[in-house]
């Protein structure tokens, strides 16, 4: 048995329940008398709803399929070797949860090298290696092509990229040393590091080939046959593949500093395979293609046992699988029909709202405000939008056309909302208002139409006590940027039926948001935390510590803005009102921070001024403050918040505001950012101790989302 067989063979002990990828053999002529070419075809035998992935017997079949084409290319019946995938997907990388069953350095380093062993037999083959990209790409599937001489894509793929560092580990089957040898540092920076920490933003097949990853590019419709046809002219000489060369000088030493200094941006030094990955790029630098892969096998093996990759891990699960299963759901068999959709309101929010819902359910949208300037401006924004993507080429001028058409505003209710099955109000955060709107709209929508309201900290159940009908009331909570950040808070009222939450969960799924079931409690979730976090950070400045200390106390969290950023964000007049709400509610662990309000009084926007393009305090508004003699230090003040944090979600928790701990870590990873190599809260929380000092309990099972214990 060979030592890549044995490295195989015992990682396979570890996970039996693999998703077992194929790589299946066959031979064909190429076009123009070129020779007998091999492909290899990467299948797990699902449908494309199943992603091809690596676990360890894949790698072992991937291993005996090239002995086959090893032994070919030797004996000269081969000309070439192609790898491919099936349908709709190349290869999406290693298998995660087998990543999250290995329970050794050892272990994990094993799996490193047989990736790194395997892989790179694909480059050593005696005829020319070909990956033909002919669908979703990621991770260590982009790897595998990396191995081979000459790459090919598809037109179509919009899912290629490395996600590795998203999650806590780097690219470590080659990417990191082979990818800036191919392209340079600059865009191998851009494409692991920078991609990757926003929200693992991937790339299009357009993208893949401008930027040299691919060598050509075809359309999807006959992708492989045109991929087999540049094969062949390859082989033959009568094309030559011309890659630009390499500068490995000083640009490439600041490539990685700027590499870093996204990192620290967006991190703060937190997670630490973003800094590994940098390294072993910046090791590259001289083309020593072994030592890098020696360096990779090294940090994969130190990073899989880490519980940022644990945690990595978790908040993958959590969007890829409880996000499409909400908990608590009604069956969806429930649900009715919409097929015209009523937005009362024509603001910047409810004017997004309309967009969303035009785009995604292809229905009849109406605005409606107070009056004529407001509707026309609302209706205006969404055809304006629906431009922009038609100038980017995301839509064509028939479907521009149509959204357009379908987006109307009026100012008399009845008109529009008579034949609506549902209907969504975005007008001022004040009960009084919004109990007014929705009296008007029951009193002209069909009996079976769904009333869905977008507040942000109100009670869904008093807002529909007067109706007729309360029980069609839904709380529909989008968070802002509508079009950017997944969540949607679907909140239950007192009386809210089956039917009616059924519907705004299909509604949901069509939008394509991730929707998470939420009791009617202040605040909800996303905004309750938060507004916890945030006023713990402006109770002790209120009490003496100073702005910058404060801020940087959270820093060791890698939050994607710091806290009076993100309240500069949200707005101080908005943070301020959800405050107080959750201060009449909850008097004893919220506060409403005078200084916050003579910001708002003052027309402030936030803490900061950007004149000079770097965020500094404004000196109008430390004028405005007015501080107590109380100086934490950064620990303490981390402390502080970290103990509040976890009381209040322990007391949500309590209270039934979500089935489970993981539906609020599923919530603040999709609506607030918090970052993947934390899991969301609670399993930072937990590492660190906070849970179980505070409550004297963890939020989860031990080994979830952290180091197991036997590590």
């Amino acid at each position: 048995m060979s030592n890549i067989a044995e490295l195989l063979k015992g990682a396979a002990e570890v996970f039996p329940d693999e998703v077992v990828t194929q790589a299946h053999v066959r031979h064909l002529d190429l076009p123009a008398d070129a020779g007998r070419f091999a492909l290899i075809t990467l299948d797990n035998g699902f449908d494309h709803t199943k992603p091809t992935s690596f676990g360890p017997q894949s790698l072992a079949n991937i291993d005996a399929a090239i002995d086959q084409v090893e032994r070919e290319a030797a004996d000269g019946t081969i000309v070439g070797v192609g790898v491919t995938g099936k349908p709709f997907v190349f290869a999406v990388g290693a298998d995660l949860k087998g990543v999250g069953l290995l329970r050794s350095r050892d272990e994990a380093a094993a799996i490193g090298q047989a990736g790194h062993d395997v892989f790179a037999r694909l480059g050593a083959i005696a005829v020319p290696a070909f990956a033909y990209y002919n669908g979703a790409a990621m991770g260590g599937g982009v790897e595998i092509g990396l191995h081979c001489q000459y790459r090919t894509v598809s037109s179509s793929i919009a899912a290629f990229s490395f996600p590795e560092v998203f999650l806590g580990l780097v690219p470590g089957w080659g990417g990191c040393t082979l990818l800036p040898n191919l392209i340079g540092a600059g865009p191998a920076v851009n494409v692991i590091i920078e991609n990757a920490l926003n929200q693992n933003r991937q790339l299009k097949g357009e993208q893949v080939f401008e930027l040299g990853i691919a060598d050509a590019i075809f359309e999807a419709a006959d992708f492989l046959e045109q991929s087999l046809v540049w094969t062949a002219a390859v082989l033959k000489g009568e094309l030559q593949v011309v890659r630009p060369e390499i500068d490995r000088g000083e640009a490439w030493d600041q490539a990685v500093e700027w590499g870093r200094a996204v990192a620290d941006s967006k991190v703060h030094g937190a997670a630490p395979g973003a800094y590994r990955a940098l390294d072993i790029i910046a090791r590259a630098k001289d083309g020593d293609v072994a030592a890098g892969f020696e360096a990779e096998t090294e940090a994969l093996a130190d990073l899989v046992m880490s519980g940022e990759l644990r945690s990595g891990i978790y908040a993958f699960n959590l969007v890829q699988g409880r996000a499409k299963r909400p908990a608590g759901a009604p069956d969806k068999n429930l649900a009715r029909p919409v097929n015209k959709v009523g937005v009362v309101g024509a603001g910047l929010m409810a004017s997004q709202l309309a967009l969303l819902f035009v785009r995604r359910l292809q229905v009849p949208v109406v605005l409606t405000d107070v009056d004529q300037e407001r509707v026309d401006k609302g209706v205006g924004y969404v055809h304006a939008e629906v431009d922009k993507l038609l100038g980017r080429g995301r839509i064509d001028q028939d479907t521009a056309n149509r959204l357009k058409g379908l987006v109307t505003g009026v100012l008399d209710k009845a008109e529009g909302f008579s034949d609506a099955d549902f209907v969504i109000e975005a007008v001022f955060e004040e009960m009084g208002v919004k109990r007014q709107v929705f009296a008007e709209v029951e009193a002209v929508v069909p009996e079976t139409a769904i009333l869905a309201t977008n507040t942000s900290s109100l009670s869904v159940g008093e807002m529909a006590a007067n109706l007729a009908h309360p029980e069609r009331v839904v709380g529909f909570h989008f968070f802002n940027p509508v079009a950017v950040l997944p969540l949607l808070e679907v909140v239950r009222g007192e009386r809210t039926d089956d039917a009616s939450l059924a519907t705004a969960f299909a509604v949901a799924k069509k939008l394509r948001k991730t929707a998470v079931l939420v009791k009617d409690a202040p605040a909800f979730v996303v905004n309750r935390v938060l507004t916890r976090f945030m006023g713990e950070i402006q109770n002790v400045i209120d009490e003496g510590t100073p702005v910058e200390v404060a801020e940087r106390a959270v820093e060791p969290l890698g939050l994607p803005m710091s806290p009076l950023v993100l309240l500069e964000l949200v707005g101080p007049a908005i943070g301020l009102h959800v405050s107080e709400t959750l201060h009449a509610a909850f008097p004893g662990r919220f506060t409403v921070s005078q200084n916050l309000r003579a910001v708002v009084e003052a027309g402030k926007r936030g803490f900061y001024v950007h004149d000079s393009g770097k965020p500094e305090l404004d000196p109008d508004v430390l004028a405005l403050m007015r501080q107590g003699d109380t100086v934490l230090t950064e620990e303490q003040v981390r402390d502080r918040v970290l103990d509040a944090v976890a009381e209040e979600i322990g007391l949500m928790l309590d209270d039934g505001v979500v089935a489970e701990a993981q539906d609020i870590d599923l919530c603040l990873i999709t609506g607030a950012g918090w970052p993947f190599h934390l899991g969301g809260v609670t399993p930072y929380l937990d590492r660190e101790g906070v849970s179980e000092r505070v409550l004297g309990r963890r939020f989860l099972p031990p080994g979830v989302a952290s180091v197991p214990a036997t590590a």
